[in-house]
C-alpha cells in the first residue's frame, strides 16, 4: 500500500501505522500455534494485539 497510495496524508498516516502493526511472520505463528493443537482442544478465536503502545 505504501508504494501505491499518493496522498500525503494517507501515507503519513499508514507508516505510523506500520511501525506499530504486527509483523507477518508473528500472526503466522500464533496460526500455527491454534492449527497445531490436539484434536480435542478447540480454539474458538484467535485475538492477535501489538505489544507496542500508541502515545
Amino acid at each position: 500500500m505504501l508504494e501505491t497510495t499518493t496522498d500525503p496524508t494517507l501515507k503519513a498516516g499508514l507508516d505510523e501505522f506500520y511501525k506499530i502493526a504486527i509483523d507477518a511472520n508473528s500472526v503466522a505463528r500464533a496460526i500455527a500455534f491454534a492449527i497445531e493443537q490436539p484434536s480435542d482442544v478447540a480454539i474458538n478465536e484467535i485475538i492477535i494485539r501489538p505489544t507496542v503502545q500508541v502515545g
